[in-house]
């Protein structure tokens, strides 16, 4: 029987505490001992960013980060992303401009894009494909994903 670790965490500004295995993956922790199932598994190699979350400011994905190793930070989910009942701007032009479909990818990209657009407010299109070149979607083509952000970006600097 492996030991487990007790961690303690702030997700999306609220504090949890969780027991996990060693090897646990942030993203187990998240999905099964926090019940935050927005987050997705895709591939569990980190090359398709489904799984990707703000640990402390910085993109990750969470099925490459230990549970234990997010003791004491502070992880932002895609159920953090909206306020309230009012949707990020992301995740209106998401929905109006059709830059989902089947929602697998969806909350990796929206977290990625607002990392992008938390850096750079006004990113040009190659520049926003390339900060999202680590998420992969396999049902669009992705302009109606970069679309989404780039108007999104527009809206947000009030362009």
């Amino acid at each position: 029987m492996s030991k487990k670790h007790h961690i303690t965490t702030i997700v999306n500004g609220d504090e949890y505490e969780a027991l996990c295995e060693t090897r646990q993956s942030l993203l187990d922790v998240l999905r099964d001992e926090l019940r935050l199932t927005g987050t997705k598994e895709g591939c569990a190699t980190g090359d398709c960013g489904a799984c990707s979350v703000m640990m402390d400011g910085r993109l990750v994905c969470s099925c490459l980060v230990l549970a234990v190793e997010a003791d004491g930070k502070s992880v932002d989910t895609i159920e953090g992303m909206a306020s309230g009942d009012e949707l990020h701007p992301l995740q209106s032009k998401f929905l109006e401009l059709n830059g989902l479909q089947c929602g697998i990818c969806t909350p990796g990209f929206l977290i990625a894009a607002r990392a992008l657009l938390e850096r750079n407010p006004d990113p040009t299109e190659s520049e926003a494909r390339y900060w999202l070149a680590g998420n992969l979607c396999r049902c669009t083509g992705y302009d109606k994903i970069i679309r989404a952000v780039l108007s999104a970006a527009a809206e947000m600097r009030g362009a």
